[in-house]
């Protein structure tokens, strides 16, 4: 697992989803939804716009979680707010863009577990961390082998994601998430993190021990792990300076 502490996450991010792209055209990218990726995200928009982008057209796209029990089109379903956020703005067709299917619950999990296996796999899943260590929608308990399958959201993911909705009695209850072993099959994991109210997890997840009771310590498994956080999220890494030191001696040319 890589470990990079500063300011530069959304950029750096940004550099290495632009050069898969350029490298591998067709590539198939995991894409989070809420606060963390979302500089990563309009930093993308914003060189897109500028012209200075790679072609994403060729590009395929898996979210990693939806909501049940909001009508199609809803704007705060996770396939709304990927095209709003990202996918419509770098010119990526909505076909090209697959979440699990809140409309036929039973059979969802499985469908998009295939669907993945049929595009290749992930190339560069694109992660967040919740408070208490949550790894897309998987709640502490959550099993390390976990495919993606109806989760119950807690009262504290739902408080979490009641400033989308304006209440949190608006947030539903479920989700259709992948699991963590679906997400230890991308072949990059990048999970961002900013801000002291995620330093527990980030520091859990890292440091602590592989457990089920922070889902997101899984990615101490992964053979290509990069976590990239500021220095509020950073802040109770023990290992910070180490850090600090292998990314300023690293050569240029080997990226994230």
């Amino acid at each position: 697992m890589e470990v990079v502490i500063g300011p530069s996450a959304a950029v750096l991010a940004a550099d290495a989803i632009e050069a898969l792209v350029a490298s591998r055209p067709d590539a198939v990218l995991g894409l989070a939804t809420g606060s963390s990726p979302l500089p990563t995200y309009q930093e993308l928009v914003r060189r897109h716009r500028a012209g200075t982008a790679p072609s994403y057209d060729e590009v395929r796209c898996f979210l990693l979680d939806e909501y049940v029990g909001l009508p199609a089109g809803h704007p705060q379903t996770y396939r709304e707010t990927i095209f709003r956020e990202l996918t419509d703005a770098l010119g990526i067709s909505r076909d090209r863009v697959a979440g699990p299917d809140p409309s036929d619950v039973r059979n969802a999990g499985r469908r998009y577990e295939e669907a993945i296996v049929a595009a290749g796999g992930v190339d560069l899943q694109v992660l967040g961390i919740g408070s208490d260590g949550h790894l897309a929608f998987n709640e502490p308990g959550s099993s390390l082998a976990s495919l993606t399958r109806i989760k119950t959201l807690t009262a504290r993911t739902r408080a979490d994601n009641a400033r989308f909705f304006g209440s949190v009695d608006a947030v539903p209850h479920h989700v259709l998430t992948q699991g963590l072993g679906t997400i230890l099959r991308a072949r990059h994991l990048l999970l961002l993190a900013a801000g002291a109210g995620k330093a527990d997890a980030v520091a859990a997840a890292v440091e602590g021990p592989l457990s089920a009771s922070c889902p997101a310590s899984v990615l101490q498994l992964h053979p290509h792990a990069t976590v990239l956080v500021d220095a509020a999220a950073a802040v109770r890494l023990e290992r910070a300076s180490y850090y600090r030191e292998v990314y300023a001696d690293k050569p240029d040319w080997q990226g994230l």
